[in-house]
């Protein structure tokens, strides 16, 4: 049976915090091949919390970011693209708006996807490059807005569930010292303790299931835990990051301010605001469901976007 030549495709992750862009050549059934990757901390979600509403400013960065990337798909001559927005753009009011300007803007369709569905196609993505023998799985997904856990087992069907606590958002509602008082964090954990138990509540057994973390925090602290001075996919991906380690960088951060934490070995530019509560919602999870590390995944949701979209559009 002749191979079927490789098809090529472009995903956008419009996110809370951070926009990426993948394009990839893709097989059937074969990982993908990345032809160009790039991601952006552009905080498209400043303020939603509060107002209910994406903000101008906000706005006209990622329009403009789109802009460019619209140029770079343009010059790979994909066979399809995909774009999609999460929680941000899922809670403001004024959504339409900034879909219609997108659109006028730049010429992408964008699809607001529900937390359910962020997390199965994030699911797709984590799927294609775990390691040999991991079957059983319970996903974290820490963004922006939202929290998406994920307890999935091969022959049955996931079970997701998505809680209204990103690093954004537990930032401008709970941390809002610079460093957090001691008040504050205890406030963010309790919160964050409540929401996991609620999450994991009808996941039978997942503490026999392996613990896998992706997107910007968890990659971030696996960065950090080794000290890497650029960012390395192949060192960060399928890193296993010890609860132990969690909690000392937890320290680390909430211990400097925002400021302080710039150049910190392995921490992006960008990250310092953000980092410090995506840091205790990681180590808040792990201590409330009982795990003693989490692999690390550079593979989630604009890996997911791809594979959804070579799968819906098979020949």
């Amino acid at each position: 049976m002749t191979a079927q030549p490789p098809r090529r495709f472009a995903g956008i992750d419009i996110g809370t915090l951070t926009c990426r862009l993948l394009i990839a050549d893709l097989t059937s059934g074969g990982p993908l091949k990345e032809l160009r990757s790039d991601r952006r901390i552009l905080r498209l979600g400043e303020g939603v919390d509060q107002t209910k509403r994406l903000n101008s400013a906000a706005m006209d960065r990622v329009i403009a970011c789109l802009r460019e990337w619209w140029g770079l798909i343009d010059n790979h001559q994909v066979e399809g693209c995909a774009v999609v927005a999460t929680s941000a753009v899922r809670d403001a009011a004024n959504r339409d708006e900034f879909l219609r300007r997108v659109k006028q803007e730049t010429g992408f369709d964008v699809e607001v996807i529900t937390g359910e569905e962020e997390a199965r196609r994030t699911l797709l993505g984590i799927r294609s490059g775990l390691p040999a023998g991991v079957t059983d799985m319970i996903a974290l997904d820490i963004g922006g807005g939202s929290t998406e856990f994920i307890l999935d087992r091969p022959g049955q069907a996931p079970i997701v569930r998505s809680i209204d606590i990103g690093v954004v958002r537990l930032c401008e509602r709970v941390l809002t010292h610079d460093p957090p008082t001691a008040e504050e964090i205890e406030q963010a954990r309790e919160w964050v303790r409540r929401e996991t138990q609620a999450a994991v509540a009808e996941m039978a057994n997942y503490e026999t299931a392996t613990f896998v973390g992706t997107a910007g925090t968890i990659t971030a602290l696996a960065a950090m835990a080794q000290k890497l001075p650029a960012y390395e996919p192949a060192r960060i991906h399928n890193y296993r990051l010890a609860l132990a380690t969690v909690q000392e960088l937890e320290q680390i951060l909430l211990s400097r301010k925002k400021a302080d934490r710039i150049g910190l070995p392995g921490l992006e530019k960008n990250r310092e605001e953000v980092i410090a509560a995506g840091a205790i919602i990681i180590r808040t999870v792990m201590e409330t469901i009982g795990m003693s590390q989490v692999l690390v995944s550079d593979l989630g949701l604009r890996d997911g976007v791809l594979i959804d979209l070579r799968n819906r559009t098979c020949i």
